[in-house]
């Protein structure tokens, strides 16, 4: 067992402490780089002016069950949600 150095609880102390990134079978762990998208590029930017962006929302959702005793509904007329 590792040498630990708890203070208050909490683990503190050297890297050294710890155990190196590991798969579940023990093997080493394989990190892949992740390139973010090039944010000068005018495509990439999610621009907000005034309130109008250059991105196209999401589309409504249109599935879900229909519910009782709406009467004259403004909002809609299905319950959006997991059902149980």
């Amino acid at each position: 067992m590792a040498y630990t150095m708890k203070k208050g609880g909490k683990e503190v102390g050297p890297a050294s402490v710890y155990a190196k990134p590991h798969t579940m079978s023990g093997g080493p762990a394989a990190f892949t780089s992740v390139t973010p998208p090039n944010m000068s590029d005018p495509a990439n930017m999610d621009m907000v002016v005034n309130g109008y962006s250059n991105k196209r929302p999401a589309p409504a959702k249109t599935s879900g069950i229909k519910i009782r005793g709406t009467g004259a509904a403004t909002k809609g007329v299905m319950a959006r949600g997991p059902m149980a």
